[in-house]
Order: structure tokens, then C-alpha cells, then sequence
């Protein structure tokens, strides 16, 4: 008798997994019925809930401290969940920072902004080169990126949005490269999500709530939603694709 799970049998492996969107992206992979491999930065207490989340829905889980800056560590981190878990089915690329500034602001964090590509487009290639031989066929990779990718509403966003549209151009050049393999390979755009980064509640959003066509923000579930999507039975066919989740922003 076949499981009425969606994911059941399947290993995933997210990064950033211990916090919002991250952590609820996690929580819904393991709730449609998958082992979840997730790595966290510094938040071991947050990440040991989200573990206890997965084991008690009699799930294996496994929460793995990594840096996602760090080349060495992230590979490390792919290969420990193989390696726990016998096999990789999903790799959903979640960790990221956002750094903002204008150009030419003699103020500004170079080394920061040195880190975010690190992090967001260095980290993103480093696990997907990693990961891409132990993935089983059939397998699925989705990163998360942003709505600022088409559209660019604010000023001192540009070094945060250029990681993330050379994301969404691997993305599509990825799903070339694993196409033979039946593996999918897609990027999810979110556009104001209440999360710690971004609250419904901080300064700025009543502009970002403006701006949606629905009048609201968007939450952490909402892109868990559309990963299980592009993962489950029903995306197999849907690759190289830019999924926007954003209340209509963009619109």
C-alpha cells in the first residue's frame, strides 16, 4: 500500500534551516514525509527544536552546524547527510544575508558585502556542485531568491540582489546541466515575508504591504508551500523555472 505522504522515502537537505523561512520549510518537508538533513549557523538551541520537530513526527533528523561562507564546510555538510541518511533525494538552498548600502558609500562594510556573495552565491554553487553527484536521479533542487531579481523597488539593494539573480541564473543553467538525469532545478522569489529579517511589524513594511496586491505580508508557510510543490509528484516537470511568491508586488 502506498503512503499517502508525498515524500515519504525521501532525504532532504536544507540550508538555513534552523529559522524562518528556512525552519518552515523544514518543518513541511518532514511533514510530507521526509528524513531532513538541515544546517544552522550559530542558533544550536533553535536548531535543536526544529530537530525535535522532525523526530517527533517520526522523522529522522539531523541539524548540522556549517558556515555557509565557508567552501570546505558547506561540501562538508552535503556529504555528512549523505552519509547519515544513505541516499539524497532534495537540496533546498535557504541560507542567505542581506547586506544593504549605496554605491560609493565610503562607509560602507566591504567586507560584509565580501561575505553575502560568499554566503549567497558562493555557498548556493558550492552545495549544488557537491551535492549534484550524490542526488538521486529524479531528485529536486530549489533556491530561494528574491522578487528584486526582476524588479528593483529601493535604493542600496544592489549588491543583496545581484547574489541573488546570479541564483536564478545557475538556476536556469543548473536545469540544463541535470536535465539528463531527470533532476529538477528551480528558484522560488519571495517578496515580503514576516520573518526576524524582515517583520510585518518593522519599519518600512507598511510600504512592502502597500505594494502587494493582496494588502498583507506573506508567511514563512506560504514559500514552504511552494518548495513542497517543486519537490513533490506534482513539480516533476517544472524545471529551470522562476517561481515568484510574492502577494502580487511584482505584479
Amino acid at each position: 500500500m502506498n503512503s499517502p505522504l508525498p515524500l515519504a522515502g525521501k532525504v532532504a537537505l536544507v540550508t538555513g534551516g534552523s529559522r524562518g523561512i528556512g525552519a518552515a520549510i523544514v518543518k513541511r518537508l518532514a511533514r510530507d514525509g521526509a528524513d531532513v538533513a538541515f544546517s544552522y549557523s550559530h542558533a544550536k538551541d533553535q536548531a535543536d527544536a526544529v530537530a525535535a520537530f522532525i523526530q517527533g513526527l517520526g522523522r529522522r533528523a539531523l541539524a548540522i552546524r556549517a558556515d555557509q561562507a565557508v567552501t570546505a564546510e558547506v561540501e562538508g555538510l552535503v556529504r555528512q547527510a549523505h552519509e547519515a541518511f544513505g541516499r539524497l533525494d532534495i537540496l533546498v538552498n535557504s541560507a542567505g544575508v542581506f547586506v544593504t548600502g549605496l554605491v560609493g558609500d565610503p562607509a560602507a562594510d566591504m567586507a560584509a558585502f565580501d561575505r553575502q556573495i560568499d554566503i549567497n552565491i558562493k555557498g548556493v554553487a558550492a552545495a549544488v556542485r557537491t551535492a549534484a553527484p550524490l542526488l538521486a536521479d529524479g531528485g529536486r533542487i530549489v533556491s530561494i531568491g528574491t522578487t528584486g531579481a526582476d524588479r528593483i523597488a529601493f535604493s542600496g539593494v544592489a549588491d543583496y540582489i545581484a547574489t541573488k539573480a546570479a541564483v536564478a541564473a545557475y538556476t536556469r543553467g543548473w536545469s540544463r546541466d541535470l536535465g539528463p538525469r531527470n533532476i529538477t532545478v528551480n528558484v522560488i522569489q519571495p517578496g515580503a515575508i514576516n520573518t526576524d529579517m524582515n517583520p510585518e511589524t518593522g519599519a518600512g513594511s507598511d510600504v512592502l504591504r502597500a505594494l502587494t496586491s493582496l494588502g498583507r505580508y506573506g508567511q514563512p508557510d506560504d514559500i514552504a508551500g511552494a518548495v513542497a510543490f517543486l519537490v513533490g509528484p506534482d513539480g516533476g516537470y517544472v524545471t529551470g523555472a522562476t517561481l515568484t511568491v510574492d502577494g502580487g508586488q511584482t505584479a
